[in-house]
């Protein structure tokens, strides 16, 4: 009995090395199946090793990172790039959005001019005791009432003196005929003859044309109708409830930007109100001043241009030279050449003084714009919205300069006043303004 528990441990002494040499074999086979580099079983992989090129191999520099490649101001011009497309994207749709609803838009800018010209009234108004709804109704009744005889005394007094007209532009083109038969210009009677020709085959050819133009006027007039009535609607609420619109409009802005958008839109708001008073004083003192020259040179007509000067002062620059060019044509083929030179001696006059000392002294620094800018605004208006753009062009133009200053103002307070205050000894150089006792004077004697 003694002798089983050796021979027991003998065989499993015998077993143990069996497993080992199964596992050792097993390892072997293993090996000699496995490819290069692969790690064997239950062994961690070993570390990849890349053997170092030969001796007679040519020396290959690391490529540079391509971001590095590239010079600083080819990136700098890059992120502005795309950006600006972006932004050119945006604004390509908003004008877009904006032609598919010109009329809309005009409308509701041109109620903006109606209301900033009549606000001050409401407000005189309201001080005097009128509720608002009465004051309101009261200015905005006033105002259509004006603003609809003007455009009446216009087409009457241009029907009364169509006639005379038409019989004095006969007399004007004889006129203007005998002078180009006996001017250096050589010109003769068969020429002048076969221009008028022309002129009558080209309009018998185009009457089509002609009737498809008038077709489309028609159409204008339906939607100058319909832009009327909105913008009058729009002036009543504008009157009625601006305040609150506006207080609306607010809610809309992003709050980090609410504060400064709140102080930019009463100072806008000023700025419009300036710039459309200080338009009508000037339109109405040209008109009167050349209204008068014309009507003491004896040119028919003259009430009608008159006020077709008042209406044209709200483009500048180019309203002022049609409006001229125009009083000027009708002189000179009602009274001849020496009245439409004088003619054109009062316009100019006129307009000198008015470029000189009534809109400075009138319109003032608050809604001045650069003579270039106004001649690009109302030429890109003029091409966006016809007569429409170029009436709104420069005081959109004056409002965005406004708003832009304020802006940048309120920008640079807010930097300053998140600025961490100085302290130390270096407090007199980090300031932003020096404090008053850095002023140079004798320095202050100290109590022994």
């Amino acid at each position: 009995m003694s002798k089983v528990p050796g021979w027991l441990g003998r065989v499993g002494a015998g077993l143990t090395r069996m497993g080992e040499q199964l596992d050792e074999r097993r390892k072997e086979a293993a090996a000699e199946d496995a490819l290069p580099g692969e790690a064997l079983p239950g062994e961690a992989p070993a570390a990849e090793s890349v053997p170092p090129p030969p001796a007679y191999a040519p020396a290959v520099a690391a490529k540079p990172d391509p971001v590095a490649a590239i010079p600083w101001g080819i990136r700098v011009a890059a992120e502005a790039g795309w950006r600006l497309l972006v932004l050119a994207g945006t604004l390509w749709v908003l004008m877009r959005v904006i032609s598919a609803v010109q009329l809309v838009v005009l409308a509701f800018v041109a109620a903006l001019l109606v209301t900033a010209m009549l606000q001050p009234t409401v407000a005189r108004l309201r001080r005097f005791g009128l509720p608002r709804g009465l004051a309101t109704a009261v200015t905005a009744i006033l105002g259509f009432v004006i603003m609809g005889l003007v455009g009446w005394f216009v087409v009457w007094q241009v029907m009364e003196n169509l006639d005379n007209l038409s019989d004095r532009v006969r007399d004007g083109i004889e006129e203007l005929k005998r002078w180009l038969l006996d001017s250096p210009f050589h010109v003769t009677e068969s020429q002048i003859n076969d221009i008028a020709e022309n002129l009558s085959e080209t309009i018998g050819t185009n009457t089509e044309e002609i009737t498809s133009a008038g077709l489309q006027g028609v159409t204008v007039m339906v939607e100058v109708l319909t832009g009327i009535l909105l913008a009058m609607f729009s002036t009543l609420f504008l009157l009625h409830d601006g305040k609150r619109i506006w207080q609306w409009t607010l809610k809309l802005v992003p709050a980090q930007a609410r504060d400064g958008v709140a102080g930019a839109g009463p100072r806008a708001w000023r700025t419009l109100t300036a710039y459309v008073r200080g338009t009508v004083l000037v339109a109405l003192i040209d008109a009167i001043f050349i209204g008068l020259g014309i009507w003491f040179l004896d040119v028919p007509m003259a009430v009608p241009l008159a006020v077709f000067i008042f209406l044209f002062a709200f483009i500048p620059l180019v309203g002022a030279v049609i409006s001229g060019a125009l009083a000027v044509v009708v002189g000179l083929v009602t009274q001849g050449v020496f009245t439409a030179l004088m003619v054109l001696v009062v316009v100019l006059a006129v307009q000198q003084i008015e470029g000189h000392v009534l809109q400075p002294f009138i319109l003032g620094r608050a809604v001045r714009v650069h003579p270039l800018a106004v001649v690009l605004s109302v030429a890109a208006g003029g091409l966006i919205a016809g007569i429409g753009g170029a009436v709104v062009a420069v005081p959109l133009v004056a409002v965005t300069n406004t708003v832009v200053g304020y802006l940048r103002a309120y920008s640079q307070e807010q930097s300053l006043r998140r600025m961490p205050p100085p302290h130390g000894a270096t407090a007199l150089d980090t300031a932003p303004v020096p404090p008053p006792a850095v002023a140079a004077g004798p320095e202050p004697e100290t109590a022994s």
